[in-house]
């Protein structure tokens, strides 16, 4: 029986190379990643034993892989490839342990009750929110079991160091939620474990060449938003801690050397070329932990295997982008918008935050490599910091509009169309400060006439009501932190004004939906109606959160004084929070009836 499984194994082994020569799969694990028909992979997740397909790739192996995928050829060969629901519900069952089971108990060794920010909150209701919220880093935490170190009976990737999660269907440490998770951590003076999940990140790309989606091993050829370089850098903001930053820098550079090598291409505008950056996965197949739902679209849609290949890479550039999905990466070949998942182009779109993610992070790098005194490393990096300003301001900049838009490469031009997005080179502060004011008059010109600003419960990720996760009538955490953040660099009034009108509107959403849903935190909420949770895609919203606990602890922490529960929000067409009628009208009246008295 060992050598039938053996053989198996290399068997296994040698199609997944094979196929990897000719298609990158996204990874050559037999069990989690390979799949084709009657592969172990495809016939479980096509037998839909669960509603969410992550649920599978999730499960730990009982016994060696060789030994699950002997039983699963005796399986098909008993069926004669065609095995019934309850026969492979049962063979899951017998031969997979329960998804989670791979962690230990473990609580933060820096948590404390008391963190400093606490006591800027005026409000009592924001205040115990924000004391419920810190204390929910430790049912968040999570640490791999030491006896997984070198196994491979699951699919997590070890990694050394405790980390915080996202919660929900979300088990593992997700790499560009970990930057607004972080920004929770420091306000809740927890620099060790943030300190330990920046280790693992360096551990990835140490491993990998890169930070993959999430450490499990069928994200490992597609990475998330590059934002490493800039929880680094919140974290030295933080700590002051010189000798750890700069031992991190081999990391950082590899890691954005790997962006530029793989995911960077050429757009020749007047005569001129501009170096920008895509989300870009050249890898075939089904995404594992979707697999069902991508293998249907493309047998529905598509009728050849060059168009499946082209929608299988959209899909997980897609996810590579973190907005899976939006109509924001829909436009057929001739340039018409769609609504339709099938039309999904994402490897062909140049995305504003992509590029002002990049831009942000050769300027920190160029600051740090100063800093430690790598004159060679700083220029070179001060040179990317440059040429990504020049895309973002020639090939993105829409001087009629006031506003940075994504450029489609199929038909070569913009897409003039609101995201939160748009807003990347304020975030970065990737533009040049030449008529700084002009620009900046501009786009607040265009914020306000693009209707963005005018819902109760946030900023929307797009105006598009399309059913996707990443369209109306949803607000995401992160994206309400990006475009406050980018209005308050501009350091104009009015700018900082509205930023901060937006906080009060964000919190004010997060404390409803705490109140009516017996304390739950979610990862998306509704714009339209405060106090409810988004929703859409391909999942059902998930509790937790990790990034809309950090980014509520982020602006409890910078706005407590100026917030209150009982602030009652109405918006008006300039984006600027009005008072609830009553609440001016009432003390007019208390006042005019003093005086009257008198």
């Amino acid at each position: 029986m060992q050598t039938s499984s053996f053989g198996v194994v290399v068997l296994f082994g040698l199609l997944g190379l094979a196929a990897s020569d000719q298609f990158p799969q996204p990874c050559e694990h037999p069990i989690y990643c390979l799949g084709g028909e009657n592969s172990l992979l495809h016939t479980v997740q096509m037998a839909r034993l669960y509603n969410d397909s992550k649920t599978f790739v999730d499960k730990p192996t009982r016994y060696d892989q060789g030994m699950v995928l002997f039983k699963f050829e005796q399986m098909m060969t008993d069926f004669n490839n065609k095995p019934s629901k309850k026969a492979i519900e049962a063979f899951v069952d017998a031969n997979f342990s329960p998804e989670g089971t791979e962690f230990e108990d473990w609580e933060p060794t820096d948590w404390h009750e008391n963190p400093a920010f606490l006591e800027s909150i005026k409000d009592k209701k924001y205040r115990d929110l924000a004391i419920d919220i810190h204390g929910r880093w430790n049912d968040l935490g999570r640490k791999i079991r030491s006896n997984l170190r070198e196994s491979t009976q699951t699919s997590l990737i070890y990694l050394e160091k405790p980390f915080i999660v996202p919660g929900g269907r979300f088990r593992e440490m997700y790499y560009w939620d970990t930057y607004w998770t972080i920004l929770g951590l420091i306000q809740s003076e927890m620099p060790e474990t943030t300190k330990g999940m920046l280790e693992n990140f360096a551990h990835l790309i140490k491993l990998l060449g890169h930070i993959p989606n999430g450490n499990r091993i069928y994200y490992n050829r597609r990475s998330q938003p590059p934002l490493f370089i800039s929880m680094v850098d919140e974290y030295h903001k933080a700590t002051g801690d010189d000798t750890f930053v700069e031992s991190l820098l081999d990391s950082m550079d590899r890691e954005f050397q790997f962006w530029l090598a793989n995911r960077t291409e050429f757009v020749t505008l007047n005569n001129k070329e501009y170096r920008v950056a895509v989300y870009n996965v050249e890898v075939d197949g089904p995404r594992p932990e979707s697999y069902r739902e991508d293998y249907n679209d493309a047998q529905q849609h598509f009728g050849n295997s060059d168009d499946q290949l082209e929608f299988y890479m959209n899909m997980k550039s897609g996810a590579e982008s973190g907005w899976d999905y939006s109509t924001r990466w829909f436009v057929r070949e001739n340039g018409e918008d769609s609504q339709e998942l099938s039309d999904i182009a994402t490897r062909h779109i140049v995305p504003v935050d992509l590029n002002s993610y990049l831009c942000r992070g050769s300027s920190v790098m160029a600051r740090l490599y100063k800093r430690f005194g790598n004159d060679l490393k700083a220029n070179e990096y001060q040179g990317y910091f440059q040429s990504f300003e020049e895309a973002l301001e020639n090939v993105m900049w829409n001087e009629e509009k006031g506003s940075w838009f994504d450029f489609d490469l199929l038909n070569k031009r913009q897409r003039p169309y609101f995201y939160p997005s748009n807003a990347g080179p304020l975030w970065a502060n990737c533009y040049p400060k030449i008529r700084q004011s002009d620009k900046v008059q501009k786009f607040l010109g265009y914020l306000k006439s693009s209707g963005a600003l005018n819902y109760p419960g946030g900023v929307p990720t797009s105006l598009v009501r399309s059913g996707q996760q990443w369209d109306f009538s949803n607000a995401w955490p992160p994206m309400q932190e990006f475009i406050v953040t980018a209005l308050e660099n501009t350091g104009d009034h009015e700018a900082t004004e509205i930023a901060g009108n937006l906080v009060k509107r964000w919190v004010k959403n997060i404390f409803v939906s705490y109140e009516q849903s017996s304390n739950d935190m979610f990862e998306k909420y509704d714009v339209e109606q405060i106090g409810l949770p988004g929703g859409g895609g391909e999942y059902d919203v998930q509790e937790g959160f990790g990034w809309t606990n950090g980014v509520l602890l982020d602006f409890l922490s910078k706005y407590g004084d100026k917030l209150s529960s009982d602030d009652e929000i109405y918006v008006n067409s300039s984006g600027l929070l009005e008072w609830n009628l009553f609440q001016i009208v009432l003390p007019l009246l208390v006042t005019a009836s003093k005086i009257f008295r008198s």
